[in-house]
């Protein structure tokens, strides 16, 4: 194999993954917990964009549901990006397991 091809292919590849990065960051998934009574929206980088919470899930005499609906809430959009984010690294790495990569 000549060295030179495989150098080229694998610059080719880190600019498509800068690209790829850099549109994963514009990409957003809401989850949602309870039957929709607290709602989040979570980017590609991970952060957490937007919280809605339904007033009548507020109970003062239940602060731990709502805690845990908030966990609830945020764990399946952090589960939700991480799969797209897989999903689209598996696009262009045609499956290959690169690791620490993401």
């Amino acid at each position: 194999m000549n060295m030179n091809k495989l150098m080229k292919q694998a610059q080719q590849m880190q600019a498509k993954m800068a690209k790829m990065q850099d549109e994963l960051k514009e990409k957003t998934v809401e989850a949602t917990a309870g039957g929709g009574v607290v709602k989040v929206v979570v980017n590609g980088k991970q952060e957490l964009l937007d919280i809605k919470i339904d007033p009548d899930a507020v109970d003062p005499e239940d602060v731990e549901m709502l805690e845990d609906l908030i966990l609830a809430a945020v764990n399946e959009g952090m589960r939700k990006i991480s799969d797209m984010v897989n999903e689209e690294m598996g696009k262009l790495t045609g499956g290959m397991n690169i690791p620490g990569m993401f």
